[in-house]
């Protein structure tokens, strides 16, 4: 089951995984384009376009789109992250055709009418007053905010409602036209497949009005750190919650460092499950908090490892200090051989399991091609996640839980005082 890729003349990428033991095949069409690339003015215009093209295209109606899916039993959807927005379908594998179809449709011919970004708009909307209403959720973009300041990292991917109420019918069809390039694509596959077959198919799909026309080379986005303002130590949004909902982080590595693998374990040991450093301290050793979790996030020039706890208010700078504490432990004397193999075991196995369906398989290699420019062996990366020792452990935590925190707050307090004195 090996991956293979072909390149067009046009620079679209097409990445495919056999797996001849399922019925299932899955597509996904991935775009080199997320909040990230979004101004002020255009902030939430990729994840509003995402809404947009399923509205309707020249040849179907939004309702055709949906049920042409819906009625063999298949699913669609997509996402809009800060770097990139992945379109995909998962159906029985003798539809795959129809599904390469549709999606290709969505790509190439959306109308983007001024009627139904009108309507749309409300649906953002409902979808960002959503967002804040769930703390859990709203704090992850406080923290992005609080940490990168007014950058394109730091704006939510949602947008604003200043900004989704201003977006005109032209500002996101102009979008959809310049950032919607056959260099920007990847189309990605897995499942019971054939990749010369679906390379014939893709060619036929998009090829329409032209799309596939010009000539040029993939489009990768260059590994550097956009510029970064002056960041906060401390973020809130004064709330009257239940729970005080907390994500305390700090730099952390970029997506090409090798160092990635380390850094993934290192936030598996420390929060990644029940036997995690931090659930055993904060929940099942004082039984302060009901979630707690760990993450490394990594971009393209920049990244972090960030936790997160939701407890009582009364309760929260106890917790601010129990991680504190924890993190400056391993920082000093790194991790246990016992944590450390627990934690690279339950990385490999979650990995592995993960990949038990041919959707899991082409996020995969569709995610590897669009943000690396080629798709790593699951095999090499099994490898590099056990090669992962003590000593890597003790140097990355040195080296990152050592920075200067930044700390997001959703919660019933008054100001940041308090806050700010304990991570000094």
């Amino acid at each position: 089951m090996s991956v293979r890729r072909s390149v067009l003349p046009s620079g679209l990428r097409i990445v495919t995984e056999e797996v001849s033991s399922v019925r299932s095949a899955a597509i996904g069409i991935w775009v080199n384009v997320g909040s990230r690339d979004e101004s002020p003015a255009t902030a939430g215009a990729s994840h509003f376009l995402e809404h947009l093209l399923f509205k309707g295209t020249k040849r179907r109606t939004a309702l055709e789109i949906s049920s042409s899916i819906e009625s063999v039993g298949g699913e669609m959807n997509a996402f809009t992250s800060k770097e990139y927005t992945c379109f995909y379908a998962r159906v029985i594998d003798t539809d795959l055709p129809m599904a390469i179809d549709v999606i290709s449709d969505l790509i190439t011919s959306s109308v983007v009418s001024a009627l139904d970004v009108d309507a749309e708009r409300k649906v953002v909307l409902e979808e960002i007053a959503m967002r804040d209403d769930d703390p859990s959720d709203l704090v992850h973009d406080l923290y992005a905010e609080t940490y990168y300041g007014d950058t394109p990292l730091g704006r939510p991917i949602l947008g604003t409602i200043a900004s989704i109420k201003g977006m005109s019918r032209s500002t996101v069809n102009n979008y959809y036209k310049k950032r919607y390039l056959p260099q920007d694509l990847v189309v990605a596959f897995a499942g019971n497949i054939k990749h010369k077959k679906v390379v014939a198919m893709v060619e036929a799909a998009l090829s329409v009005d032209g799309f596939l026309d010009v000539m040029g080379a993939p489009v990768l986005r260059p590994n550097t750190q956009d510029k970064k303002v002056k960041q906060q130590s401390v973020g809130l949004i004064s709330r009257k919650t239940e729970q005080a909902h907390m994500f305390y982080g700090m730099e952390g590595v970029a997506r090409h460092d090798d160092r990635r693998f380390a850094m993934g374990v290192l936030a598996s040991a420390l929060g990644g499950g029940m036997s995690s450093r931090l659930f055993q301290e904060i929940r099942e050793k004082r039984g302060l908090a009901y979630s707690v979790y760990a993450y490394a996030q990594q971009y393209a020039g920049s990244g972090q490892i960030g936790f997160y706890a939701g407890c009582n208010p009364a309760k929260a700078i106890e917790v601010v200090e129990i991680i504190r504490q924890v993190l400056a432990d391993v920082a000093d004397n790194g991790m246990t051989h016992e944590e450390i193999e627990r934690a690279k075991g339950a990385v490999r196995g979650s990995l592995v399991l993960s990949q038990e369906d041919s959707g899991s398989r082409m996020f995969r290699i569709g995610k590897n091609e669009i943000v690396y420019g080629q798709v790593m062996g699951f095999d090499d990366i099994l490898k590099s996640i056990s090669r992962v020792n003590e000593q890597d452990i003790r140097e990355i935590a040195n080296a990152f839980l050592t920075k200067t925190p930044t700390l997001a707050l959703v919660g019933p307090f008054k100001n940041t005082s308090k806050f700010e004195k304990v991570l000094k």
